[in-house]
């Protein structure tokens, strides 16, 4: 009977024996099975990881954001111009704050425009990107047709603007300007104005006392030459400060050897369209008036009296806040006639190139433009006109005009701006937050009231 019972333990064992080995592969296998899943899945993710960082680093930074007769922006280029652009604004801004003592207002004040461009807004990020983008075209574009003209950058030439840029000049002192020449002043070609006009409310003016004779001119000081060891800590530091915010030497040295590009485009194409360096101007007296019918009595008492006499008797009313009069003589020395159609108007430039030295002019109008503005009234006299040589200024400025109206002209025709570029515009480097923060306004101080002082004395005798 026990024998029985072993028998049956015995085989009740071995039954749950295989069931539990079979169970046991079962879960290895599941196991496996699990393991290899998780594997696959950690497989997949490090490739799709693998594919983002390649694509982050590698083939989306040659994408292009631009096309240039046919020659691409890479996406790279443009994130390392924004970045050396906004370390370039930052750099400026605290300089700008170290010459101002340290005072966020005033840095506010004269870097308002730069501080909006560096603003941490979206609006603002994609606001430098365009500008960005629009400069690197423009670059293209110039380098391509210097290229074609056989116009060249060398690097000598980039070493020289940079040196130049730190007023280095081989350990010489600059080159100095040129000692100025006596300017032959025209002959008057109207009577000049009286000295003194005789009314009841201006007083006869009192002589002023003979001025003490002093030295004729002061020199200017001479430049300080600039040495090799000081260029070179200048450069290197400002060098520091670019790689400080992600920009390195290379990209500061494009940016120069573009500047150079420009430049000398912008010289063949002035040479080419025989640029002016003289110009007609003219000089004239002028009587402004915000009322027509001021402009119109005026116009009358002109018939009878000089218009000299009318201009001085204006010029030397003395002022009167509570006076309705809008009457107002100024004179207008030697300005070109798009400069005066800026400022008066083109019945006012047109009229001052037409008349004769010391003809009158009717009313002429310049309407208002905008809603804030008002209708202004012109007489004037005019009182010389002759070809004068252009200020280097204003050459230059005609010059960039140039310059613009032929970039206007090549992006039409041949850039195509593609939309990569909206969604990665660098944000980087930021500028600090302390220079958004208002000024705190210094308060009031009260006033103490002083006390009164006896007028006779202190006190009853």
């Amino acid at each position: 009977m026990a024998k029985k019972r072993k028998q049956q333990s015995t085989a009740e064992e071995q039954r749950q024996s295989r069931k539990e080995i079979l169970l046991a592969r079962k879960e290895a296998k599941q196991n496996r099975q699990i393991r290899l899943a998780v594997l696959g899945i950690i497989a997949l993710l490090v490739v799709v990881f693998g594919i983002g960082i390649v694509n982050e680093v590698f083939v989306k930074p040659t994408q292009p954001v631009a096309s240039v007769n046919g020659v691409e922006i890479s996406l790279g280029d443009f994130q390392d111009r924004v970045r050396f652009q906004r370390a370039q604004l930052i750099i400026g801004i605290q300089d700008l704050e170290e010459t101002v003592g340290g005072d966020i207002g005033l840095v506010q004040q004269f870097a308002g425009q730069q501080l909006n461009l560096l603003a941490p807004q979206e609006s603002q990020i994609n606001q430098m990107g365009q500008l960005v983008l629009q400069d690197m075209i423009d670059n293209e574009l110039i380098r391509q047709e210097a290229e074609r003209r056989g116009i060249t950058v060398t690097d000598a030439e980039v070493d020289a603007r940079i040196e130049e840029n730190f007023n280095y000049y081989g350990g010489e002192s600059p080159t100095p300007f040129p000692t100025p020449t006596q300017t032959v002043m025209p002959t008057p070609s109207i009577t000049p104005i009286p000295t003194a006009v005789i009314t009841d409310v201006v007083p006869t003016n009192t002589p002023a006392p003979t001025a003490t004779t002093g030295p004729t001119s002061t020199p200017l000081p001479t430049a300080t030459a600039v040495s090799s060891e000081s260029f070179q800590d200048e450069l290197t530091t400002t060098l520091d400060r670019f790689r400080s915010f992600g920009v390195e030497e290379s990209t500061y040295r494009e940016f120069i050897r573009e500047q150079l590009y420009r430049e000398k485009l912008t010289e063949v194409l002035a040479d080419e369209q025989g640029f002016l360096t003289e110009d007609e101007h003219v000089s004239f007296y002028l009587i402004s008036f915000e009322t027509e019918q001021e402009a119109n009595e005026t116009l009358a008492v002109l018939e009878d009296e000089d218009f000299l006499t009318v201009w001085n008797t204006i010029r030397s009313r003395p002022n009167d806040p509570e006076s309705q009069d809008t009457a107002n003589a100024s004179e207008v020395l030697w300005r070109r006639k798009d400069s005066i159609e800026t400022s008066y108007g083109a019945e006012v430039a047109n009229a001052a190139f037409e008349l004769e030295i010391g003809e009158n002019s009717g009313i002429l109008v310049e309407e208002a433009t905008t809603e804030n503005d008002t209708t202004s009234y012109y007489l004037i006299n005019v009182s010389g006109r002759e070809v004068r040589p252009l200020s280097d200024s204003v050459i230059q400025q005609e010059k960039d005009q140039v310059m613009t109206d032929w970039l206007a002209g090549q992006t039409q025709a041949n850039v195509e701006t593609l939309d990569l570029w909206q969604n990665n515009v660098p944000s980087q480097p930021s500028l600090d937050t302390r220079f958004y923060v208002q000024p705190t306004e210094v308060p009031v101080q009260p006033t103490i009231p002083l006390p009164e002082v006896p007028q006779d004395g202190g006190g009853e005798q």
